[in-house]
């Protein structure tokens, strides 16, 4: 089953890098489509979405064809941009959503004075304290969109990922469970693969899009609808892990952090899921 894998922004709807990872099944055999590489690896196909295109919702239904979408240049409401998300795996029939964004403040018991488990673990650049309390102040309307995201999913029916634990027999119980939420951190994903991090949007140039996007097939071939802008780049490398939760690969994925708890009304803590190399680190070029 495909995945739905998120690079989050919160003021424009242009920011936000959407793509929905599947295998390829070959339609004769049924089984995993293969393409040429020294694994022959199966191919995961990426398609990538725009969130403002017409079918997505009503409004955008009875827009004239030819119209700019009313919501590429609008902030982002969070609500809105879960309603869309949920719907968008409904008809899809996704169980797995990923997110790059904080899913919830650390908490008071961990050890830690101004960062989640995960955050520490990974040694993110922004990290999320107390309720209210980011590092750097810059990052605390972000992270908060992010959390508000979460929220609204949940009261969709959608649950934060809780669980390290895999069921001995796959036929006995599944995991994940359905309609789970996974974060990611696109930033540790590509170091995780072996591989050098995209530079930040402002610093990367279509070169090194390109490098990065020749770099990540060599090691995890994919193939994409259209050619992926830095978000979309982003949520392809950060869901990865997600197809392999949904696939129950445990040897494809690495979580990091400790689980959700609710403590004094907030949500704290939380795993974040790296995706991890197919083949030994050491055949792997463009290391970092």
């Amino acid at each position: 089953m495909p995945v739905l894998s998120v690079d989050l922004a919160y003021r424009r709807w242009s920011d936000l890098g959407v793509v929905i990872l599947d295998r390829v099944r070959d339609r004769a055999t049924k089984q995993p489509a293969r393409i040429a590489s020294s694994a022959a690896s199966p191919i995961i196909h990426c398609e990538i979405i725009t969130l403002a295109d017409p079918g997505l919702d009503a409004e955008l239904d009875r827009a004239p064809a030819n119209a700019e979408p009313a919501c590429a240049s609008l902030s982002i409401d969070a609500e809105i941009l879960a309603g869309r998300l949920n719907h968008l795996c409904a008809v899809r029939d996704i169980r797995v959503l990923v997110l790059d964004g904080p899913q919830a403040w650390k908490s008071r018991a961990n050890g830690l004075e101004h960062a989640r488990v995960s955050e520490r673990q990974l040694n993110t650049a922004a990290k999320t304290g107390l309720p209210g309390l980011v590092k750097p102040l810059t990052y605390r309307s972000f992270a908060e969109f992010c959390m508000d995201v979460y929220d609204a999913l949940c009261r969709r029916g959608w649950r934060r990922l809780d669980t390290q634990n895999r069921p001995a027999q796959p036929s006995e119980s599944t995991f994940p469970p359905s309609r789970i939420l996974v974060e990611s951190y696109p930033h540790a994903a590509w170091k995780s693969l072996g591989l050098k991090p995209l530079p930040s949007k402002r610093r990367a140039r279509v070169s090194d899009l390109a490098e990065a996007y020749r770099a990540l097939r060599s090691i995890v071939p994919f193939t994409t609808n259209r050619p992926p802008n830095h978000d979309q780049l982003q949520a392809i490398v950060g869901g990865l892990p997600g197809l392999a939760l949904e696939e129950n690969n445990p040897a494809a994925l690495r979580i990091v952090g400790n689980p959700p708890l609710r403590e004094e009304g907030h949500w704290r803590e939380g795993f974040i899921v790296l995706p991890v190399p197919p083949r030994p680190a050491a055949n792997l070029r463009w290391l970092n």
